[in-house]
């Protein structure tokens, strides 16, 4: 009985927080973030709080739980790039997504049970799911950076504009987090190989190939910008077609199996 509640209050909380975060850029007043990410925050543990107690404790790796966690991390991680970096439109984008996965996992989906796993798959897994949300973040900030150069070379400078940094600051923030999403699907693909048995065997040829895919798509973005100063459109088209390609891997066989063919992995 407990948990509809909290699900319902974390809905709450992430929509109240994106909306104070996207009510100022409506008009001409300066965002104001502290509160709205006060109130995110407060979205974030109890949505922490939810999947504790609806997967007791566990690593739930189904379709809707696997969303529902990731959505939480990304949304904690939003959390922490704002302390460094101001960047409304991240929780403007962030936070609604994260709601609406919190109530398709709490009220619409099946219930599930986390299955076993040793330590080393759920090492795997960790550091996958902080690949992907780090890598999520940067797909937010490639689309910001899109809508920048897109206002400044048309002399369109609404209030949206002002909720990202100064377009050079936004490019640095998208490629640190190119490179840390990088570090992490590297370490992820790393361990895959030392930990998971059969790795291109059935459900995971997919995942791996197109995981492989993509850090290569990430890890050419990053040689071009070092060597070639690479940025703008060029950066903007590799950032989410790598990460169209993390999706795909990571829950595109998932929405098959379950949602398609009502198989668990």
């Amino acid at each position: 009985m407990m948990l509809p509640v909290l699900s319902s209050l974390a809905i709450v909380f992430y929509l109240a927080a994106a909306g104070a975060l996207a009510w100022p850029l409506l008009g001409d007043n300066r965002p104001t973030q502290r509160w709205p990410l006060a109130l995110g925050a407060l979205a974030v543990l109890l949505h922490a709080a939810i999947l504790l107690g609806m997967h007791r404790g566990a690593l739930d790796l189904h379709f809707f739980a696997a969303l529902s966690l990731t959505a939480c991390v990304v949304s904690a991680l939003t959390l922490l790039v704002n302390l460094s970096r101001p960047v409304a439109a991240l929780g403007v984008i962030v936070f609604p997504l994260a709601a609406l996965l919190v109530a398709a996992d709490g009220f619409l989906a099946p219930p599930t049970l986390p299955q076993p796993m040793d330590w080393q798959i759920k090492l795997h897994v960790t550091v996958a799911l902080l690949a992907f949300s780090v890598l999520s973040i940067a797909a937010v900030m490639a689309i910001g950076l899109a809508v920048q150069e897109r206002g400044l070379r048309h002399r369109q400078f609404g209030p949206w504009l002002r909720a990202l940094p100064p377009l050079t600051l936004t490019e640095t923030l998208l490629f640190q987090l190119i490179g840390a999403g990088f570090a992490l699907l590297t370490l992820t693909l790393v361990t895959g190989a030392l930990f998971v048995d059969n790795l291109f065997g059935q459900h995971l040829v997919h995942k791996t190939v197109l995981s492989i895919i993509a850090w290569l798509i990430f890890g050419a973005l990053l040689y071009g910008r070092w060597k070639h100063g690479w940025r703008g459109r060029r950066a903007v088209n590799l950032t989410l077609s790598g990460m169209a390609l993390l999706v795909l891997a990571f829950f595109g066989t998932k929405a098959v199996l379950e949602l398609v063919l009502h198989r668990g992995l």
